[in-house]
């Protein structure tokens, strides 16, 4: 962090890891795919887990089944949302975050988070029984009105659908909207106006279509996540649907799908033993779901099933308070526990300027004066190692080619003159984790998506449109570099003329809010080492007459 090895350092061990990841992407173990499609042709496939057969058996497509009943969508909006609920499942098919648009350049298209078109993304529910006395997201349902709207002033919004069958069961499904909130409550109450007992379970589902590898330098995981008090925070990737089937009981858990900057995730009622679930589908598309213990409802009693579905950014805050473990959703890695201290420090500036942008140098200011004695221990190493270069040219000329002796005369000198040749690698591996991490926040953080900072740099998301940042960048490693002694041999010493233009490139692309953090530090890093290499290398003036 603090000089050009430690940027070397630390930009090849994330690339080494990065390029492991794809590779098991790309070349990793693949499922048998004779028995998948075997697995994806079976005939009977309803794509809601049967009561009497478990989640063994889900659809080829999930598509709702074809109906003669006539269906029709519901459009609700709220202050934070336009959905479509289609009548036929009472899925919620689509759904808008006004307050997001999908670019700055389209400011009127919100980012479209569920959808059932190319790249479905829908949220499902119903329950499992007996067909005729339990309705599913195949079942058709009635609507009271083909549109609701959030008045002003309103700070809840129902959206009420109705089922019935001839056995006197009626069931009541309730969206509840709330203002200001992502959260959308679930409200499912059966009344039993028949002769005999209902018995059923409620369950809850996200089907989602794999998106694909994307083209993207910054890599972020799309994907599953189960969260459970015994297990915690889980990935389930679609690789890993399609190698297994989920079956796992637990309290107090959840399920989700995440993207990038985005989540969507059910949430059942408390102290309930869910059964998690997911499951493999055709044409890449792909189940994680949720059911309820089976509760039975007597004859002219009713009863209210309940969950959350959590559909919008990830917002650490808001998650926090949402559901346990539900902020682990904004993906910082393995380094969670340095990164969230990171991002309080980042919210902290942000509240005295009001401007992330801002908020990013002052952090790098903070960490700068956190970690400055290392810093300053590291610089020393190597301007000591600076001030002894023309003594070991003069051991490599005496010499030569004999590296044995080379070696030990070099290892005496560092004994004698007591400067360690490695005395700066532990403050650089020490500050490697706090990068890491920064980077990680930098990225996941829904907070820097659009967020303007000065002049030119209107998102700190997205790369610096005319590439002033990584220029900057650029010039400001090769001052770093002639700061720094350079390498004993002359093909490394090449080699690394070349690191400032390759890494100018590598960070052309890379989020301006990063490129904003890197720039600033080196310029904090030069002047310490400046100074550093000034006064250890200046040598006072000699005695008279010696």
């Amino acid at each position: 962090m603090d000089n050009l090895r430690f940027v070397l350092f630390a930009l090849l061990f994330f690339l080494g890891f990065t390029i492991w990841q794809q590779w098991q992407v790309d070349y990793g173990p693949r499922p048998d795919l004779a028995a998948l499609q075997q697995q994806q042709q079976s005939p009977a496939a309803p794509d809601v887990p049967d009561s009497a057969r478990g989640v063994d058996d889900i659809v080829k497509q999930g598509e709702p089944a074809a109906s003669a009943a006539p269906h029709r969508r519901v459009v609700v909006t709220s202050d934070l949302f336009r959905l479509e609920i289609d009548t036929q499942g009472g899925d919620i098919r689509k759904l808008d975050l006004l307050n997001y648009p999908i670019s700055k350049d389209h400011p009127d298209q919100p980012v479209e988070l569920f959808s059932d078109g190319d790249l479905m993304f829908v949220a499902q529910s119903g329950f499992l029984g007996n067909e005729a006395s339990a309705p599913t997201h195949h079942s058709v349902w009635e609507a009271q009105a083909d549109q609701y709207q959030m008045a002003p002033g309103q700070d809840t919004l129902r959206v009420p659908l109705a089922w019935t069958n001839d056995q006197g069961v009626k069931v009541v499904k309730t969206y509840v909207l709330k203002r200001g909130s992502y959260e959308i409550a679930l409200e499912q109450e059966v009344t039993n106006g028949g002769a005999a007992g209902w018995k059923g379970r409620q369950y809850v589902q996200l089907q989602r279509k794999d998106p694909g590898n994307k083209d993207q330098l910054v890599r972020t995981y799309t994907g599953g996540v189960l969260y459970t008090p015994e297990e915690k925070y889980r990935k389930i990737s679609f690789k890993d649907m399609t190698n297994e089937n989920l079956d796992k009981k637990s309290k107090d858990g959840w399920i989700a799908m995440i993207q990038h900057y985005f989540v969507a995730a059910w949430i059942p009622a408390k102290d309930d033993e869910e059964t998690y679930y997911t499951k493999a589908l055709s044409d890449n598309h792909f189940v994680i779901g949720a059911y309820s213990p089976a509760l039975e409802v007597a004859p002219g009693q009713s009863k209210v099933f309940t969950a959350q579905l959590y559909a919008g950014p990830k917002l650490l805050r808001v998650l926090e308070a949402t559901a346990p473990g539900l902020d682990l959703t904004v993906d910082y890695g393995a380094l969670t526990f340095i990164a969230k201290p990171v991002f309080w420090l980042l919210e902290q500036f942000h509240k005295i300027f009001d401007n992330w942008g801002w908020a990013i140098i002052f952090v790098t200011l903070t960490l700068k004066a956190l970690f400055f004695r290392l810093s300053a221990s590291s610089y020393r190493s190597m301007a000591n190692m600076r001030k002894l270069q023309p003594k070991l040219a003069e051991l490599k000329e005496k010499y030569g080619s004999d590296k044995q002796k080379l070696n030990m005369a070099m290892m005496e000198m560092y004994r004698k003159e007591k400067v360690n040749p490695l005395g700066g690698c532990l403050p650089i591996l020490v500050q490697i984790p706090v990068f890491i991490s920064l980077y990680w926040v930098l990225v996941e953080s829904v907070e820097m998506r659009q967020a303007p900072f000065m002049l030119w740099l209107n998102d700190l998301s997205d790369k610096d449109p005319y590439f002033v940042l990584p220029l900057i960048m650029g010039v400001s490693m090769f001052i770093q570099q002639k700061l720094s002694p350079p390498p004993s041999d002359p093909v490394q010493a090449k080699v690394m003329l070349y690191m400032p233009v390759m890494f100018t490139g590598f960070f052309a692309f890379f989020p301006s809010g990063l490129v904003v953090y890197w720039v600033v530090n080196n310029l904090l890093s030069i002047v310490q080492q400046w100074y550093i290499n000034k006064t250890i290398i200046v040598d006072k003036p000699a005695p008279a007459g010696s």
